[in-house]
């Protein structure tokens, strides 16, 4: 029974894999500037002098591997936490990170600070809104040397709701333009001129995987509890500590890199469990490929639905991921009945 379920996984792995080949080739594919798929290997070996070249190199690539790489991670941390708290309404955001890089963010824009520090100007704020609030959150969850996942997500979600109100604060005596800024920032976009930061940003997604995956059986046996997991030999309380810095930097990277975009850390890991069960060597991967095409495919249509306009990320993956998730909960029942 047991090398049945680990070759069917071993399948569906190789499936959610190819899936995930064919949402990126699309992707380079579909735009406002429509390319073949037969003409795609002619392009990228004609030496970059064509208008093609520099949309597929320069424009779609670029986006590709920064949709891969922040919705891989998105959904890695969403893994993560929902095992640490054995939850499965846990999602990266929960823990405020998002508030604290959108605030972070936000006072980037009205102080006008991209004039002093440049093109990274965003992300370096967000990146330090995020670890100003990781610190916090940590700080008042730690008792006696001990990390308690109750007091940790409570105040995640007190410190989330804390920074949406300075952010609605600081849009609220914000002039047009910087208003502007900010709701587009905070809906999400693929949209990042800085290759560098785009190749930062995967190589992140993928170190966080590669070190997840040293704790996949330390999360098999946290989803049976703390006193299960410590019985087993875990030492729960390093590996939390762990966990939480590995889904932290994912998580705040990825969110100061692509702005807030939703669902990805919450809908993916549901979807990935239904068909890997609750066997982590398996669902990180699954679950950061899975996030990678689901925010790609995401991103694809975010730019053709109303072509040329392109709405933000964002609002497609909370319409779509929301979809997704109700029909998710509404088959529950019925296909645990069927087994």
């Amino acid at each position: 029974m047991m090398q049945k379920r680990l070759v069917r996984n071993i399948i569906w792995l190789v499936v959610l894999c190819v899936i995930s080949f064919g949402v990126g080739v699309i992707a380079l594919c579909v735009g406002s500037g429509g390319i073949m798929l037969k003409d795609i290997p002619s392009i990228l070996f004609s030496a970059g002098d064509s208008a093609a070249y520099s949309i597929l190199i320069d424009i779609r690539l670029p986006r590709i591997l920064l949709g891969f790489g922040v919705g891989g991670a998105l959904s890695l941390a969403g893994v993560i936490l929902q095992a640490m708290f054995r939850n499965p309404l846990v999602e990266p955001y929960t823990l405020g990170i998002s508030g604290g890089a959108a605030l972070g963010a936000c006072l980037a824009i009205v102080l006008n600070l991209a004039a002093l520090c440049g093109a990274w100007c965003l992300p370096v704020s967000g990146f330090l809104g995020a670890c100003v609030v990781i610190m916090a959150v940590y700080f008042l969850a730690v008792r006696k040397h001990a990390m308690n996942t109750r007091d940790l997500l409570l105040a995640g979600v007190m410190i989330s709701f804390i920074c949406s109100s300075l952010v609605m604060l600081v849009m609220a005596v914000s002039r047009a333009e910087e208003l502007h800024g900010i709701i587009f920032w905070i809906m999400g976009s693929l949209e990042e001129p800085d290759i560098l930061l785009v190749r930062i940003a995967l190589v992140v997604a993928v170190l966080s995987l590669a070190a997840s995956y040293f704790f996949c059986l330390d999360l098999n046996a946290l989803t049976l509890g703390e006193e299960e997991a410590a019985h087993l030999g875990v030492s729960v309380e390093n590996t939390k500590r762990m966990l939480f810095l590995i889904t932290c930097v994912a998580t705040g990277f990825s969110v100061s890199v692509a702005g807030v975009i939703g669902f990805v850390g919450l809908v993916v890991p549901h979807v990935m469990r239904l068909s890997f069960g609750n066997d982590h060597r398996f669902l990180l991967v699954a679950s950061w490929v899975g996030g990678g095409a689901f925010l790609v495919l995401c991103d694809t249509v975010a730019r053709i639905i109303i072509s040329p306009l392109e709405l933000p990320v964002g609002v497609i993956t909370g319409i779509l991921g929301g979809g997704v998730f109700i029909y998710v909960v509404g088959r529950k029942p019925a296909m645990a009945g069927d087994r």
